[in-house]
């Protein structure tokens, strides 16, 4: 059986990345179906592995990912420098070294060494420390792979939830529903549950922007003007795609499990009750690239950082999805 070759990067080496990594693959049977690698330096994982308190670890060094180890977890040193690990602090440290790890595991991705990626949590004042030009992890795998869009969905077995738009002021988003990008979207979201999720008709519900859905116009007119023309359009051409639906309605009276995903119009409107139902187990999977790529439901938990106390349920389940 090929084993997949995972990239797992470092992720704020400040934060709980690490320990939530090693926890995961301290249940060696993942090592079974999987070959893991870390993009970090055996220094910084040797800290981390001591915070967990004597667990044995089949850890294994390599400067390359050339010859990686079935049976062991794989780290490719990417720097070799010592590094003055603060946690649970917010410095240029944990966003250059986040970074260094990131770009050696998308260039052995895209060399071809990987198959799959599952990214820990980085911290976003960290990494504009560290001079990274990029809102996230996304907007930097987006522009590294040539996609020309993106849809942050998260997943949690047959619940699934993408946003139209993701990690901007609520007070831009109004201005952001286009019929462009709702189209986008949408598209997006239905050829991943078609692709990676092996659903050949999937049934889709767009939430609405405005309380109730705007009530047929008396609270915003994005409903009325963007939003049923563009679901019109997806149903005319044959697909299962309905709404808007009133967000708070829809989940109150668990209409969510009638459909294969949900489309939000924005973070919070789909990540607040996506991680009330899915905190611990929840993952961000990015559709629209032409790689897998996951990460935790989960921040770099700087308050927890040091203490063995991080439940790496989340980051389990990105490896397994």
């Amino acid at each position: 059986m090929q084993l997949t070759r995972i990239g797992l990067t470092a992720g704020d080496i400040n934060g709980i990345g690490l320990e939530v990594i090693l926890k995961t693959f301290s249940n060696f049977r993942l090592l079974d179906y999987c070959i893991p690698v870390i993009y970090a330096s055996s220094k910084v994982v040797s800290y981390h592995k001591n915070i967990l308190k004597g667990q044995d670890l089949p850890l294994v060094n390599f400067r390359n990912a050339e010859n990686l180890q079935p049976g062991k977890i794989n780290i490719v040193n990417c720097w070799s420098e010592n590094v003055n690990i603060s946690l649970g602090q917010v410095n240029e440290e944990g966003g250059k070294y986040a970074y260094i790890s990131l770009d050696a595991a998308v260039r052995d991705l895209k060399d071809g060494y990987l198959d799959a990626l599952v990214t820990a949590p980085i911290h976003k004042q960290a990494m504009q420390l560290a001079s990274f030009p990029y809102k996230g992890h996304t907007d930097f795998l987006t522009q590294a792979f040539e996609a020309p869009e993106n849809l942050m969905l998260m997943v949690d077995g047959s619940l699934r939830i993408g946003v139209v738009t993701d990690h901007v002021a609520l007070r831009d988003v109004p201005d952001m529903i286009t019929p462009e990008r709702l189209k986008n979207k949408l598209n997006i979201l239905i050829q991943s549950l078609q692709r990676d999720f092996g659903i050949e008709k999937p049934t889709v519900a767009v939430l609405g922007l405005n309380p109730h859905a705007s009530d047929d116009g008396l609270m915003g007119d994005e409903e009325n003007n963007t939003i049923i023309p563009v679901i019109q359009g997806f149903k005319a051409e044959g697909h299962l795609v309905m709404g808007p639906y009133p967000a708070d309605g829809f989940f109150g009276s668990l209409s969510h499990r009638k459909f294969d995903a949900i489309l939000a119009m924005y973070h919070d409107q789909g990540l607040i009750p996506f991680k009330t139902m899915a905190f611990a187990t929840g993952v961000n999977y990015t559709a629209g690239l032409p790689v897998v790529r996951t990460s935790p439901g989960h921040g770099t938990a700087f308050d927890l950082a040091g203490k063995n106390e991080a439940d790496p349920s989340s980051y389990r389940a990105a490896v397994y999805l």
